[in-house]
């Protein structure tokens, strides 16, 4: 379903600032009706990678390289109008902050209906009993009044409902998910994540799930990459990647999250230092200024990412787990 390969995304300096390198070769692929988390820290690239795969920055301040498909489409050759058509139809997102991504001046129930109308030839009244299927699909209450509401009136899991079911009104195959669940209580979450999964399974959707809590990838997920940096560091499934982690910013990260600290009885750990100035990468690893294991090799050039197993890959030269600390 998804394929990157190289993918570098820079954004040019305002100003006349340096170019800000957000992105650095990356390779990921996706299958389909597979469920893919990617975890790190903010400014890890992320989201930036996540709207790549749409084409959602501006195109006269970004620079991007290498390949990107999804179903088979090669996203950076897509004219203007092909983009409209895919955005929604083949890819869709959910964004983290609904009340920014709704239009505040048209009731919800409208946005749907002329996102469904926009790729679809049904009237009016067919894509309204479509929108209509939707809010009760993705359970919320009274969906005939919630249609007519205006995004400010809804609760913030509400809005999330609203928006997963807009993301989902024109049944696209792959479902992009930034960090819907952060602005949201630990109840709300759970709900809203349950719901995702159980659409997902429904649906048979791809999705690529973006998150700060390892506890919501270990709900959803089939696979987990690791990002730092702009680079993927550590990839492979949800049991491998939690119960064995191999590169030290994913041991430091599971050590640092509450999910980890809960597992183990202990106190929460800190990583030392911050993450590098992406206006001016080092030229070794990204990681090596903040870890205790770095030697001269890791300062030189950054290591290349290699397959320690099947579908188990590392961004690291201390590939031997007997190195790694506990």
């Amino acid at each position: 379903m998804v394929r990157l390969r190289d993918l570098g995304v820079t954004f040019s300096g305002s100003g006349g600032g340096k170019p800000v390198r957000a992105i650095s070769g990356v390779s990921l692929q996706v299958q389909r009706g597979e469920v893919l988390a990617l975890i790190g820290e903010s400014g890890s690239g992320k989201s930036v990678t996540m709207r790549t795969l749409l084409r959602l920055h501006p195109e006269r301040r970004t620079r991007i390289d290498g390949l990107v498909e999804v179903a088979g489409r090669a996203v950076l050759a897509l004219s203007q109008r092909e983009l409209a058509d895919f955005r929604g139809k083949v890819a869709s997102m959910i964004f983290q902050e609904p009340l920014l991504a709704l239009d505040p001046v048209y009731p919800i129930g409208a946005q749907i209906v002329e996102s469904i109308r926009r790729h679809e030839s049904v009237t009016r009244a067919e894509a309204r009993q479509r929108a209509l299927a939707l809010f009760e699909r993705v359970q919320i209450p009274s969906p005939e009044r919630r249609l007519a509401a205006y995004p400010h009136e809804l609760s913030g899991g509400m809005r999330q409902r609203a928006m997963i079911a807009l993301a989902l009104a024109c049944q696209p195959q792959l479902l992009l998910a930034d960090e819907p669940t952060t602005a949201l209580d630990a109840t709300v979450q759970i709900q809203i994540l349950l719901l995702l999964r159980q659409l997902q399974r429904d649906l048979g959707l791809s999705v690529i799930f973006v998150t700060h809590d390892i506890g919501a990838a270990v709900e959803i997920a089939d696979r987990i990459a690791v990002m730092y940096a702009g680079r993927i560091v550590e990839e492979g499934t949800v049991r491998e990647l939690l119960g064995a982690p191999r590169h030290p910013y994913t041991i430091a990260l599971l050590k640092s999250s509450a999910h980890g600290a809960l597992a183990r009885g202990t106190r929460l750990a800190t990583i030392a230092g911050a993450p590098p100035d992406l206006c001016a990468l080092p030229p070794g690893c990204a990681f090596a200024e903040r870890c205790a294991l770095a030697r001269a090799a890791c300062h030189a050039a950054p290591p290349p990412m290699v397959e320690i197993a099947p579908n188990r890959r590392l961004r690291c030269i201390h590939t031997d787990a007997a190195t790694l600390p506990d």
